[in-house]
């Protein structure tokens, strides 16, 4: 499948996955203050952002996904080299959802990974569902309203922080009614997107996100990410938020044990979105890494 992304800078070939029900935008800037040193690449994940919808929904096809761009990225950056090319590997960062795709790349392509972050994200299984905001975000119905303002309204019913309502908010959009007699072409519909006609009828609100098929698969999801017995021996960093409690420090032994050269950096003041909440610590603790 090939996915959505943004590209900004020069340099090395960075690779930013996103969490669950997020989107590139996200990393926009943490993107730009590495685009300093890097030739970043914001990524959209399947069923996420403008990237393609597919009712497979699994840790390997999202990891299959990345390998894809990058092994297309490295061939165009090298496209007269097979040799170099077959032998080249990436650095990949992810987030939450992101992280554990990022993971599961690396036990199944360990030949392609330069070096890994993850950020606030272990290799287990978590109590509780993160995926009963499926459900609520289900029973808005979004095509319904009228208006973003009316969105913003529901949603503001259980996401209760202006930045959460924000970066939700930018999951929205408007696509063509699918019994409109003008249907936008996509190109054109994508320059508008998030945008009304004033006094058009033709469009209705949608999600960016394929929340069908992330609702249909929240309870199997989990028991597709099987990182197998190897050890991972990529120098790798884990990025934890003081806040957060994904990463405890009794996961820190069992990551050691999967992640053989990994080590370990808590960002003051930070939560799970740890990039957003501290992002000049968090910039400089990945180019502290990588540089």
């Amino acid at each position: 499948m090939r996915l959505n992304y943004r590209k900004m800078g020069e340099g090395k070939p960075l690779f930013i996955l996103h969490g669950l029900f997020g989107l590139s935008d996200n990393w926009a800037t943490i993107g730009k203050i590495l685009s300093q040193h890097f030739e970043v690449y914001l990524i959209d994940l399947r069923n996420h952002g403008n990237s393609p919808h597919s009712d497979e929904w699994t840790y390997p096809a999202m990891a299959n996904d990345i390998l894809e761009l990058i092994e297309n990225v490295l061939k165009d950056k090298q496209p007269n080299d097979e040799q170099s090319n077959k032998n080249s590997s990436a650095i990949l960062m992810g987030h939450s959802l992101g992280g554990k795709v990022a993971m599961q790349f690396a036990s199944l392509y360990p030949e392609k990974l330069e070096k890994l972050i993850v950020v606030d994200m272990a290799p287990k299984n978590y109590s509780g569902s993160s995926f009963d905001f499926a459900q609520k975000l289900i029973a808005i119905n979004l095509p319904e309203l009228k208006t973003r303002k009316e969105a913003e309204e529901k949603l503001s019913l259980f996401i209760h922080t202006t930045a959460e309502l924000q970066w939700m908010q930018k999951n929205i959009y408007w696509r063509p009614h699918p019994q409109s007699p003008c249907l936008t072409p996509l190109k054109e519909r994508g320059k508008r997107r998030g945008e009304k006609l004033e006094g058009s009828n033709n469009q209705i609100l949608e999600w960016k996100f394929n929340l069908k098929a992330i609702a249909e698969n929240s309870n199997k999801i989990k028991n597709t990410f099987n990182l197998g017995k190897k050890q991972i021996s990529a120098p790798a960093l884990f990025i934890r938020g003081e806040k957060s409690n994904y990463i405890l420090d009794s996961d820190i032994s069992e990551i050691k044990k999967i992640f053989s050269n990994s080590e370990f950096i808590t960002i003051a003041g930070a939560g799970h979105w740890v990039h957003a909440d501290n992002p000049k610590e968090f910039a400089e603790a990945v180019k502290n890494f990588l540089i």
